[in-house]
């Protein structure tokens, strides 16, 4: 399941919809705005997206994940707009067998998000603002 949304995440409802009576682990990655980067301080994160693209490139990253570790079920969330230091931006939550599976599958897709979707974010502190530069997708 993929979704974008402005609303808050609700961390317990997504725990509840991953479990599954065949899975033997559940793993959960809670992406968090934090209140600097670098030496900058950080009060708010602005996050954008092209939401069509995001959700079809999320998607495909599901997939993958879903095929490769062979996982019984794969949520993944991720907040757009304005949040503040302390909310939660993204989760990525994942139910296989075994927490290997889990714990890599978890990993794979935070890392594919964080390099392949077209979501976009601005730091802003007081007065100042600054767009977050990307991950390069050139190897």
């Amino acid at each position: 399941m993929i979704i974008i949304t402005e609303n808050p995440i609700d961390v317990d409802k997504i725990l509840e919809d991953v479990k599954d009576s065949a899975a033997g682990a559940i793993s959960i990655f809670i992406g968090t705005v934090r209140n600097h980067n670098s030496s900058r301080s950080v009060s708010e994160i602005l996050y954008e997206a092209y939401n069509k693209m995001a959700e079809d490139v999320m998607t495909k990253i599901e997939i993958e994940a879903l095929e490769k570790w062979n996982l019984r079920r794969s949520i993944t969330i991720h907040r757009i707009g304005k949040l503040k230091v302390g909310e939660t931006s993204v989760v990525v939550a994942v139910s296989s067998a075994h927490r290997k599976e889990a714990f890599d599958a978890c990993n794979y897709v935070i890392d594919n998000i964080k390099n392949r979707v077209p979501i976009w974010k601005k730091e802003i502190s007081g007065t100042e603002q600054k767009w977050v530069d990307g991950i390069s997708l050139v190897r």
